[in-house]
């Protein structure tokens, strides 16, 4: 019977995919999240996106409205910092709000647990986290998983993302320890049949893949599977050592994700899923077939809203590149309206070339020139661009007038990367964000992003600004 369904942590790795599955189930699902943009270009049927930060949920007690379950699957270990106390406040938030509106059941995606004494800030978090939700007195389903095997699964792309880059692997002696890896698949079947199993008390599940490895076998089979041989040499240092420096240079999973997830591997990590295979009977599928399956789903991301489905983007798109990008930019606020700020982002390339910097866009160009790859030059006549059009060596990907233009870049580097002008209306004033995303090719693409850091901070930060400062001149003479 469909239910009415409210998922928070909607736009994460977890979150979309589970959003589709109820969509496809025939739920009425209410996705929100802090930024829904991606699942609303979508257009999922049934299913609604609310823009919701659970630091400060003013609305969660109306969006609880007639809510049947919660599908809790908020983290915050992207936040750096003391990320403990941010996730037992956001889920003293959300508790707070179940006082007020409650809802028949909650479902929290936890993660294994070590023992007590033995827990990361990670597993820590996750277990404050089950307990504070269990005390807004609604039965709380909590089911945890250990590493899961999927497109996007962190602690799957900074395995991938090591045996890629890294030529000799010298993981700390944590590679010993063993786990049962779990299929994405397999993840989001159990998350969707938990609906007909309803939970009268709260109670704790554990799921699991059908192999007991070890991390060091895992990267075994991987190399395996995905044909890259590499050297494996455990060495006797702790994981504390590993910094969020190194992390930038190996992986594109964002390096404080990473190292979170890093420290909660020094111990065996078991599941007992006995209990949860009889309520609800499955295949399981094993490591490398999962291995095999993510491998391929990979090869679609570039097939995607984020790059408008471009054929040429999707052609230049290499399975060593890394899953997740790395971005850099600045945001500005603006009296300018929509509109002047969409006909000046529109004359990029023209008489004011590209707004700000341009002997260093030059600079970089005649990089190019020095390794024999020519440019082309130039926009066109038309004042606004249109999906196709060539900016210089840019290819224009997505118009959406007065929201977001994006250029594919087409200079020569280790990577995939684009370049986006996002304009948002905030009432009293509108919003333009100049920002670079970049998919990097192994360690060269990891190191040229780091090198370049500094000139693209300080050349969108001037584009921004002088974007705006060009819209409100022009808004001023009208």
């Amino acid at each position: 019977m469909p239910q009415r369904i409210l998922v928070l942590g909607a736009s994460g790795y977890i979150g979309q995919h589970l959003t589709t599955a109820l969509s496809q189930q025939g739920h009425q699902v209410l996705a929100a999240a802090r930024n829904t943009e991606r699942l609303q270009k979508r257009h999922l049927p049934g299913v609604t996106c609310h823009n919701v930060d659970l630091n400060w949920p003013k609305e969660l007690p109306a969006l609880l409205e007639g809510v049947d379950t919660l599908y809790y699957l908020v983290h915050s270990m992207g936040e750096g910092g003391d990320f403990i106390a941010h996730e037992r406040q956001v889920a003293m938030n959300v508790r707070d709000a179940l006082l007020q509106t409650p809802v028949k059941q909650v479902i929290f995606l936890s993660s294994l647990q070590a023992p007590e004494h033995e827990q990361s800030d990670h597993l820590r978090a996750r277990q404050l986290t089950a307990d504070t939700l269990r005390s807004a007195n609604i039965p709380v389903t909590e089911l945890r998983a250990g590493i899961i095997v999927g497109a996007g699964s962190a602690a799957f792309e900074v395995m991938r993302d090591m045996v890629y880059n890294l030529p000799v692997l010298t993981p700390p002696r944590w590679v010993r320890s063993r786990t049962t890896p779990i299929a994405l698949e397999n993840l989001l079947h159990y998350l969707v049949a938990l609906l007909d199993h309803p939970a009268e008390q709260h109670r704790v599940l554990e799921a699991a893949g059908p192999e007991v490895l070890s991390y060091q076998a895992q990267f075994e089979h991987f190399m395996r599977v995905s044909g890259r041989r590499r050297w494996l040499i455990p060495v006797p240092f702790p994981t504390r050592w590993i910094s969020v420096w190194f992390l930038n240079v190996i992986t594109s999973v964002p390096p404080t994700t990473a190292k979170a997830l890093i420290q909660g591997l020094k111990h065996d990590l078991l599941a007992d899923d006995r209990a949860l295979r009889t309520l609800i009977p499955q295949e399981l599928i094993r490591f490398d077939d999962a291995v095999r399956n993510t491998l391929k789903e990979e090869e679609k991301l570039v097939n995607s809203s984020d790059w408008g489905y471009d054929a040429q983007a999707f052609a230049r798109w290499r399975p060593e590149y890394g899953y997740y990008p790395k971005q850099a930019g600045c945001t500005v606020k603006t009296s300018a309206s929509l509109h002047a700020l969409w006909e000046v982002v529109n004359q990029i390339g023209g008489k004011e070339r590209y707004f700000f910097g341009n002997i260093l866009w030059q600079t970089r160009g005649a990089l190019d020139l020095l390794v024999g790859h020519r440019l082309a030059k130039g926009r066109p006549a038309h004042p606004y661009l249109q999906v196709g059009d060539a900016v210089d060596s840019w290819k224009v990907i997505i118009v959406e007038p007065e929201k977001q233009l994006a250029l594919l870049f087409g200079m020569k580097a280790p990577g995939l990367g684009r370049l986006c002008f996002t304009l948002k209306d905030k009432g009293d004033h509108r919003e333009l964000d100049v920002r670079a995303w970049w998919h990097p090719h192994g360690m060269p693409g990891l190191f040229y992003w780091l090198l370049m850091i500094p000139a693209h901070l300080f050349i969108f930060r001037g584009m921004a600004k002088r974007i705006a400062q060009l819209a409100e001149q022009k808004q001023e003479g009208k």
